[in-house]
């Protein structure tokens, strides 16, 4: 089993490829746009006798993810499992973003892997095979403030996402299709967050449970377990009180207020 992980050379990506590379997988590879942690993560693992391909590659250029792809294609890399993992957030209120930022907040979390998995799904329905696993996030479920383009980003991740599952499913490709809705995970990138109520997530046991939820085939993956529960309550409230229940009693709408994200 060959498995391809966009954002892979550190935080969760790099967590759950070590994982499946634990589990059994044949074969890794390993996207990032972080050229020193690539090499560093391909030549540790190699170290420890995986097989691991690194590869410099940015999912917001569909140039260069056609590419990519038509050289692992040449190199004979059948992929097997591909989880969109990469993802960027700029944490600032939406008339201090850029053009730029907005672009690429897109690119990066919502278009680059659609069309990364339109590349790499025509051979996996060939083979009637194949498991796309989609690291969206809870932003994609409840509006915040401070981060407006990343939930739009995350919404359409997970739109998107349980759509193609829907059709792989009614076309009975044997593709199937993981939709992974985290809350904020002590990975770097949301530093500086503070959750009043919900425990920020270990990045060890988030990659766990994505692990076995590949394993198991599962549709949708919420965590904590508690997010289960959110559309019910956004369906029973009327959205003022949504807001004061849960963006203000709650505190979900200030958990970006000293947001610094990575350095």
């Amino acid at each position: 089993m060959a498995v391809l992980i966009t954002g892979g050379a550190s935080g969760i990506g790099l967590l759950v490829g070590r994982r499946l590379l634990a589990a059994g997988a044949a074969r890794l590879v390993v996207w990032d746009v972080h050229r020193a942690a690539l090499s560093a993560v391909v030549a540790e693992l190699a170290a420890a006798g995986y097989d691991v391909r690194g590869d410099l590659v940015d999912v917001a250029d569909p140039v260069q993810v056609r590419d990519a792809v038509r050289e692992l294609e040449a190199a004979g890399i059948v992929v097997d499992v591909l989880v969109n993992n990469a993802g960027i957030v700029v944490g600032r209120e939406f008339l201090d973003h850029s053009e730029a930022d907005i672009a690429r907040t897109m690119a990066v979390n919502a278009v680059g892997p659609m069309q990364l998995a339109r590349a790499l799904l025509p051979s996996m329905v060939a083979r009637r095979r194949g498991h796309v696993v989609n690291v969206a996030s809870a932003a994609g479920m409840v509006a915040n403030p401070r981060m407006s383009v990343y939930c739009g980003s995350k919404w359409a991740m997970l739109g998107w996402s349980d759509s193609l599952r829907i059709e792989m499913e009614r076309a009975r490709t044997g593709v199937r299709v993981t939709t992974v809705v985290p809350y904020y995970i002590d990975t770097g990138m949301f530093a500086g967050v503070r959750s009043r109520v919900l425990p920020i997530l270990r990045p060890e046991v988030v990659a766990d449970r994505i692990v076995r939820a590949i394993a198991e085939d599962r549709v949708l993956l919420r965590m904590p377990s508690i997010l289960n529960l959110l559309p019910l309550v956004q369906g029973l409230l009327p959205t003022r009180w949504f807001d004061r229940v849960v963006g203000d009693w709650f505190g979900v709408y200030s958990t970006m207020r000293h947001f610094r994200g990575r350095t």
